[in-house]
């Protein structure tokens, strides 16, 4: 592949060199170049790629896509663009043969909601006989492949590598998660998402290496609207106005709100033994009723986006009906069959933002008792323990205080930081260091009517201590507890 070819969509400037240089493959990590690579310089917030021109060119580097002013050999041709990150969105999608013209693509931001409506999406259109490709915060899903995702998204490099593995796969469509970080660092530019879907927005995401302001945060994310040719936007929330700025798509909205052009109407909480749930009437550009088995009106609004997302499908109302009934998050109020008497679910709420909302919604289904349990990760901010002590304290009936991610420090000392924060409260609370100990008191001790959140983990399959990671599912704790209990009754 000649360079002329990876730069047809972008506009640059050649310093050096020609650009029907041939191509042997596309890199922005300096140690997997080969010779006749062509390297992008891609500046980090630690790492600057121009510092490894020389040693690129050692390895065979023939082509160079700068930002920045760099010295090569005459044999060297170097391209220089305005922004490197950009153009590694257009060069990675030319190299891999533009595979999002061979998808319909959805991307789905906000600060809530992201997961569970992608996953809601998945369910649906598969439900429908699609063949659906997914990328987000907790895996890539290729076909019968699974990749564990270290991004919510990934660079632009891999999207188009997992786009091309999609269309090589026969998949007809791709749902993904899209994060602020991600429309700030172009890593979603070198194509047009069919449907891009604006879930919600609150301050989040805002400090060092994030964003500098709540309004930068939120101009980010309206990127998605001058990024999609369809955009679907949740009409009930505060900022919409804001959100829609400067939108160059056509826009559809969602919601409670009568101007909504898919509402949510007479929606009722419902429950059963073991499981919470939810039920509401579609109205507008759709007609029908919906039950969802995950609780709370965070839940409709999920399953409404996924509504309005599978509407452009031509997806029948039984099968959105049937999927929706069926579909579920890993981590995401999960809910786990202990006992008839009581509900456990598991949840990733690891902030005091996600974990009072998520505390509020459970209190609507007025429960026996609602017993919290949750640990804090080792070297982050001491703040988040203060916080999440403080809201377990003041909206649940029992804390069971635990470990999480210690990582390089004492348990102990975290789960005592937690403490200062319940103690501003009038919370009862025990605490259990052992993680396992901790499920295992919750479930033994649960009474009829409880419910009991196990959160902070959700997806996560480990435990980070001292730098390795071990495996700890809570999944599998539970039924190792159960098993135990067992063996102890027979």
């Amino acid at each position: 592949m000649k360079v002329s070819s990876l730069l047809e969509r972008l506009e640059y400037t050649c310093c050096q060199g020609s650009v029907e240089q041939e191509v042997s493959t596309v890199e922005y990590d300096s140690r997997k170049v080969i010779e006749n690579s062509l390297f992008i310089c891609i500046k980090g917030a630690v790492v600057d790629g121009h510092k490894f021109v020389p040693d690129v060119v050692a390895k065979g580097a023939k082509t160079l896509v700068v930002q920045d002013d760099v010295e090569a050999p005459q044999d060297v041709t170097v391209i220089k663009v305005e922004d490197t990150r950009y153009a590694m969105a257009f060069i990675s999608a030319a190299y891999f043969g533009h595979p999002a013209e061979q998808l319909k693509t959805i991307g789905i931001t906000g600060t809530k909601g992201k997961t569970t409506t992608t996953y809601m999406v998945k369910s649906i259109l598969e439900n429908a006989g699609y063949k659906v490709g997914l990328i987000g915060t907790i895996e890539a899903i290729i076909g019968d492949e699974v990749i564990p995702a270290a991004n919510t998204t990934p660079e632009s490099f891999v999207v188009q590598k997992y786009f091309r593995k999609m269309v090589d796969a026969g998949c007809d469509c791709v749902v993904m998660e899209v994060s602020s970080q991600g429309l700030m660092l172009h890593r979603t530019q070198g194509f047009v998402f069919d449907y891009g879907i604006f879930t919600n927005i609150e301050p989040d995401h805002i400090g060092p290496n994030e964003h500098r302001d709540f309004a930068h945060y939120l101009a980010c994310k309206s990127m998605l609207l001058r990024q999609c040719k369809v955009g679907i936007v949740n009409r009930d929330d505060e900022h919409f106005e804001k959100i829609i700025e400067g939108h160059t798509c056509n826009l559809e909205t969602y919601g409670f709100s009568p101007e909504a052009d898919l509402r949510a109407e007479d929606a009722h909480m419902v429950g059963g033994k073991g499981y919470l749930g939810i039920s509401y009437h579609v109205k507008g550009l759709m007609d029908f009723p919906v039950e969802i088995d995950i609780p709370g009106k965070f839940s409709i609004y999920n399953s409404l986006t996924a509504i309005a997302i599978c509407r452009h499908f031509k997806v029948s109302q039984e099968n959105i009906i049937k999927a929706l009934k069926v579909a579920r998050v890993k981590g995401r109020i999960e809910m786990i069959k202990v006992s008839d008497e009581f509900t456990l679910m598991i949840d990733y709420a690891h902030n005091a933002m996600a974990l009072e909302s998520l505390l509020t919604t459970l209190r609507e289904y007025h429960p026996h008792r609602l017993v919290c349990l949750f640990g804090c990760g080792g070297n982050r901010a001491k703040s988040r323990r203060y916080e999440m002590g403080e809201v377990s304290g003041r909206m649940a009936d029992l804390t069971i205080i635990t470990s999480d991610n210690p990582r390089f420090e004492e348990p102990q000392a975290i789960i005592d930081d937690i403490k200062t924060g319940i103690a501003k409260t009038n919370g009862k609370y025990v605490e259990i260091c052992d993680r396992k100990e901790a499920i295992a008191y919750a479930i033994h001790h649960g009474e009829p009517g409880d419910i009991i959140v196990l959160a902070g983990k959700g997806h996560e399959d480990y435990q980070e201590i001292k730098g390795k990671k071990y495996p700890m599912d809570e999944r599998v704790l539970i039924a190792e507890i159960l098993k135990e209990d067992q063996e102890k009754d027979q």
